[in-house]
């Protein structure tokens, strides 16, 4: 185990450690029913503030995210503190009102985290689908971007270039019926990086011609599908 992970173990243990040796210490083991639900529920709180780390999901936003449950988790954990030690030293003998306070309070405390899941979940998947987006055109742009440095001969550097700019002005946009489409279109610049490493310019004119006309293509279907 790494010492971080031990450390923070037995930071998380700290409060348990406390606050047990203060209730048996101080109150022993004799208590009535509402005495023991606090108990359980100031436990209950604590464990979800502990494990609310491990519900964020990862992400460019999982610091935001990370926060936004915590922030939920420790107001959660305050107030059923507060109010099991309320009950705990007032010690009443029925438990029906105990109970309902500690379920309202843990059910606000669910409504509010499950909500902000929920939201994460959806701007977690909005980014992934933009990161989908953006990475046809840029991975299509680094590579022909690098292939016209090492291109010396002026017309074949104007064909590549036509390419290049086709694809660097191509919406960022994209669509899962267009997978296959890109797919191939990186295919063949890979191939067309292969013919520049060769030097055949014959080959290297009619991939970049196709290739113009695959890009246009693409263009042209992703107006349609949106």
């Amino acid at each position: 185990m790494e010492k971080k992970t031990s450390l923070w173990i037995i930071l998380d243990l700290i409060f348990l450690v406390v606050f047990n040796a203060f209730f048996f210490v101080l109150g022993g083991v004799d208590h009535s029913v509402s005495v023991w639900m606090s108990y359980g529920f100031i436990h209950f709180a604590y464990l979800m503030l502990v494990l609310t780390p491990r519900l964020t999901r990862r992400s460019k936003s999982a610091a935001v995210f990370g926060l936004s449950l915590y922030s939920i988790s420790s107001v959660y954990f305050f107030v059923a503190l507060v109010t099991g030690v309320v009950f705990i030293l007032a010690a009443p003998d029925g438990y029906n009102a105990v109970l309902l306070v500690h379920l309202l309070i843990a059910g606000l405390y669910g409504v509010f985290l499950i909500s902000n899941l929920i939201a994460n979940e959806n701007t977690a998947n909005a980014e992934e689908k933009r990161q989908n987006d953006i990475a046809y055109v840029k991975n299509a742009s680094v590579k022909l971007k690098g292939m016209l440095d090492r291109v010396e001969d002026k017309e074949i550097r104007k064909k590549v270039e036509r390419v290049f700019d086709a694809v660097n002005s191509s919406p960022v946009k994209t669509h899962s019926d267009l997978a296959r489409v890109e797919n191939d279109i990186l295919h063949s610049i890979y191939e067309l990086e292969d013919e520049i490493t060769l030097g055949d310019n014959e080959k290297i004119v009619s991939i970049a011609s196709s290739l113009l006309i695959a890009v246009n293509e693409r263009n042209v279907r992703l107006k349609s599908i949106n």
